[in-house]
């Protein structure tokens, strides 16, 4: 039987769709194509639609959205100046038409000005085979605004990652220089989580936010 994933949320169920006739890459790399009539659309913070292969946020419209939520308040901030919904997610729109899903932008890092994806960190270090589980999150930094911290749970009877052993996954996978993390923690046992299993990363940054890093 041919298995295909898709792409959607509570309020927009459908929003892209593989299909058992996409190739090799489209079904490894992609969400798939947008489905009939959605309107999906990478935009800049500014609202302005991104080319093809950059990274912006997934904004969406059709008959598949939902019209709003039970308390208006929340909808100001969902929906753009156009009536588009703001997902959250980014993404980049191939040149074949698919969506590649690229991070959360509340899952963005500010270093110095320059904005860095977690998830691209995230998807190195989960490769390496001392890793169950990551987290990389931005923590206030004097000097940088932000510095990219990875927080690390560790594979089952694997060693603790050392931090030249997390930079030198980096490297290897050609991560640019910036982008590895300064600051590594081993966490102590598995990392925490809600119901449906997500990382609360927002629970990672209470506890270490205070912490001097040379102490961490």
């Amino acid at each position: 039987i041919p298995v295909a994933h898709g792409y959607g949320m509570t309020e927009s169920p459908m929003i892209c769709q593989g299909s058992p006739t996409d190739t090799d890459d489209q079904l490894a790399h992609t969400e798939g194509h947008p489905v009939f009539a959605a309107e999906v659309t990478i935009c800049r913070p500014d609202g302005s639609e991104c080319d093809r292969g950059e990274e912006g946020e997934v904004r969406i419209s059709g008959p598949q959205l939902f019209k709003g939520y039970r308390d208006p308040t929340l909808d100001a901030e969902a929906f753009d100046e156009a009536g588009r919904f703001r997902s959250g997610d980014l993404a980049v729109m191939r040149g074949d038409g698919h969506v590649t899903l690229t991070g959360r932008v509340k899952d963005i890092i500010i270093r110095k000005g320059e904005n860095i994806a977690a998830k691209e960190i995230e998807d190195v270090l989960y490769a390496h085979p001392k890793v169950e589980a990551v987290a990389v999150i931005g923590l206030p930094d004097p000097d940088r605004g932000e510095r990219v911290c990875a927080v690390v749970e560790t594979a089952e009877g694997a060693e603790p990652l050392t931090y030249d052993e997390m930079v030198a996954a980096c490297t290897d996978a050609t991560l640019m220089r910036q982008k590895v993390p300064e600051q590594l923690v081993v966490h102590d046992g598995p990392l925490p989580r809600n119901a449906t299993m997500k990382i609360l990363k927002y629970e990672l940054k209470d506890a270490l936010v205070d912490v001097p890093w040379s102490d961490v």
